[in-house]
């Protein structure tokens, strides 16, 4: 451990579990003989939501690791273990016993990704009377102030206008003032299923042997979390930068190709597809977006990856992540109440075990718990529709979403959950509700057919809970969809529904609500 600074020290440099980026502007004019950098494991960030293991885990390797390369770099620093006898078990209470061990003149922070997290520290400095200085996170193309001066006087605030922005300023996939191929979205390119072949030649898994320091921190997850829900068994996630670089380039070279085209399908026992696992290190900072959208673009330049393909990757980028941290930065603390459905039902139970009859359900939950990971298609039209139709309240969502997810930060998390999936918002981020039938599924997907239910039916036996909740969503929010132009395809479909029809799946819809409580 380097040595610690004389006193007085200068500043306590706050780094916490997502920041783990050593260009970080916490760090700029770090004096190793005057500031400190100061770490900390806290139980609260694993429990104040009942957190996953493989979730808790990335998060405590990475920090370990970035701590002993700062070490080797000869930063000083304070690094509070998890498992140290005096660890008050919250962030606020380890800096509380930082300030009051080494009497800091000031703090230093890198804006956090967690309004919960800054409310904490800014309480904390105040009650120290301390100076806390909060810095730009320049880990992102954009700033909060920028996306709230792009926001002010729209009536929506919608994906697309933005990206086109970001593209604009920072010349992504530009010919000149034209957006590369004449258009600026490929996403209708990007919707293919792979057919009753199934998927063909899928890349061999990403995969990183975890060494001393992540077995060790496997041991005390399954120790200390033993009754977490989640599995440490397939554990092989990137938690140092250098191994997320290679995540990088194996996602360019291997998977980006055909990435697009099959971005949207599923099928089962198969994990990973032509996914690139590459969120979690972009949200513990382990990985700069700016370099990932470049490797990205550098492959359509060479002629590697079709444009449809990495225009839609760098869109999820340079588009859907900044957009996402604007609206929950502008939007918050209020944003997380937000229930515009009234949706009050509780999450089912099977969500913490995968113990359900329903096929595409049980194969995205179980292998969210197995790897921390499902894909967006997974989490928006699986997970996510099904909690929608049946009405669950969307803070219950939210709090399953930030549990399971390993790249999940609620600056990203929240947002997508309760806005996209949930429309909580009413629409701020969704233009309208995103539901379908069982009948999407099967497209996209095998599930339907080793499952007992048929996507086809709304009634009776074998009537797919997704057709039945489908239909009594679009019945029990009717005048609300009405107003919506974009849903007006779907409501006209509801109008052929026969009063009879109607009241039968009403009913049907009310036993299987029934049954989930």
């Amino acid at each position: 451990m380097p040595e610690m600074p004389a006193a007085p020290i200068r500043h306590l440099v706050i780094v916490l579990g997502d920041q783990l980026d050593h260009d970080s502007t916490a760090f700029d004019g770090f004096d190793p003989a005057r500031d400190l950098v100061w770490m900390a494991e806290v139980a609260q960030e694993s429990t104040h939501v009942w957190s996953a293991k493989p979730r808790i885990a990335i998060f405590l390797s990475a920090m370990r690791h970035f701590a002993a390369e700062l070490s080797e770099r000869h930063l000083p620093l304070r690094y509070a273990r998890l498992d140290d006898a005096d660890n008050t078990g919250t962030l606020a209470g380890e800096l509380q016993r930082a300030i009051a061990d080494l009497r800091p003149q000031g703090l230093i922070l890198t804006a956090p990704g967690d309004w919960r997290v800054l409310q904490a520290l800014r309480g904390v400095a105040a009650q120290a009377g301390l100076p806390l200085e909060l810095r730009d996170d320049t880990h992102f193309f954009s700033t909060v102030r920028e996306f709230a001066a792009h926001a002010q006087g729209r009536k929506q605030l919608r994906l697309e206008y933005w990206y086109r922005e970001l593209r604009k300023k920072h010349g992504v996939l530009m010919d000149g003032q034209q957006p590369v191929g004449g258009q600026w979205n490929f996403d209708a390119d990007n919707r293919e299923s792979f057919g009753k072949a199934g998927p063909q030649n899928v890349p061999p898994p990403f995969f990183i042997e975890p060494d001393v320091t992540t077995r060790e921190v496997i041991d005390l997850v399954n120790t200390r979390f033993a009754d977490h829900p989640g599995s440490l068994d397939h554990f092989a996630w990137p938690v140092t930068r250098a191994d997320a670089l290679r995540a990088l380039d194996d996602f360019i070279q291997l998977r980006l190709p055909r990435f697009g085209q099959f971005e949207d399908a599923m099928w089962a026992g198969e994990v990973w597809l032509w996914h690139s696992q590459l969120s979690a290190a972009l949200n513990l900072k382990l990985l700069n977006p700016r370099e990932v959208v470049a490797a990205a673009e550098a492959a359509h330049r060479s002629g590697h990856a079709p444009l449809a393909a990495v225009e839609g990757f760098i869109r999820q980028i340079l588009g859907w992540r900044e957009y996402v941290r604007g609206i929950y930065w502008t939007q918050m603390p209020g944003y997380l109440d937000r229930n515009a459905l009234d949706a009050q039902a509780p999450l089912p139970a099977w969500y913490w075990t995968g113990e359900t009859e329903m096929a595409c359900l049980r194969e995205a939950i179980t292998q969210t718990l197995a790897h921390g990971y499902a894909h967006h298609i997974q989490r928006l039209m699986v997970t996510g529709l099904y909690a929608l139709l049946l009405g669950v309240r969307p803070q219950a969502v939210h709090e399953w979403y930030l549990s399971v997810y390993v790249d999940a930060v609620e600056w990203v998390e929240l947002p997508n959950t309760l806005g996209m999936s949930q429309y909580g918002d009413g629409g701020l981020l969704g233009s309208k509700p995103y539901v379908a039938t069982g009948k999407y599924i099967q497209r996209m997907s095998n599930h339907c057919g080793g499952c007992r239910f048929d996507p086809a039916q709304s009634t009776g036996p074998k009537a797919c809970p997704f057709t039945t909740l489908y239909w009594d969503f679009l019945m029990r929010h009717e005048t609300m969809l009405r107003q919506n132009p974009r849903m007006a395809m779907q409501m006209k479909n509801l109008d052929r529904l026969a009063p009879e029809a109607r009241g039968a799946i009403a009913e049907q819809a009310r036993a299987h609500r029934d049954a989930q409580t």
